[in-house]
């Protein structure tokens, strides 16, 4: 299973309006945001930019944690979001009608709203592979980390040996150990560590998104 995360890849403005009106007590929230990509590996960040009691200040955690929770759920293809800041700069409330829920839902809204115009994109995990064989073993080893969309940063000599260094989606990796032995006869070895999050090209981030809606 890889984990996948999501991303934006520019700032939106999102406004959520949850209003609901039934027999007695109705629901009222209104909450207006926006949502610009934050630092690489910063993860989330919520910014409380309301001024003059737009929204009260009882129902700004039920803001943040409604903004938090879709975050944290995905909402392009269902995968957590990072990297994310959401500054809430405006909305509005009702003397009776409001209440911590109906902020909740509306903040959500806001965020779902925001995602659709910020050009959302899929970041998958990257591995630092090294693999070691003899050299005459090499050009076949290469030639396969590219094939898996591998990008090789350098060659070395340790001894007798050649050590290959690359990044690789971990996507790509299944199986990887069967197919090395079988390339080299056996007497090669690898290791494979997280590196960093990258975007997933165009072509496989569209099959992604189209799983996650077809679940």
């Amino acid at each position: 299973q890889v984990s996948y995360r999501e991303t934006i890849r520019r700032k939106a403005e999102g406004i959520g309006r949850f209003i609901r009106q039934t027999g007695g007590k109705g629901q009222y929230g209104h909450v207006v945001m926006t949502l610009e990509p934050n630092a690489k590996a910063a993860g989330f960040e919520f910014v409380d930019k309301i001024v003059g009691g737009a929204i009260p200040r009882e129902y700004m955690r039920a803001v943040e944690h409604g903004i938090r929770e879709t975050v944290e759920t995905g909402i392009y293809a269902g995968f957590p979001m990072v990297d994310v800041r959401a500054i809430v700069h405006d909305g509005s409330f009702h003397e009776v009608d409001s209440s911590e829920m109906a902020f909740k839902i509306a903040a959500s809204m806001a965020v779902k709203d925001a995602v659709e115009r910020a050009d959302p994109t899929i970041l998958e995990p990257m591995m630092r592979v090294e693999v070691t064989m003899p050299e005459q073993f090499m050009g076949d080893v290469i030639g396969d980390l590219n094939s898996r969309r591998g990008l090789v940063d350098g060659t070395e000599m340790r001894g007798t040996t050649t050590v290959v260094q690359a990044a690789v989606p971990l996507a790509e990796m299944f199986g990887y150990a069967t197919d090395l032995r079988s390339m080299t006869q056996g007497r090669a070895s690898y290791s494979m560590e997280l590196s960093h999050y990258a975007e997933v090209p165009g072509n496989l981030a569209q099959e992604l998104v189209a799983k996650s809606r077809v679940s």
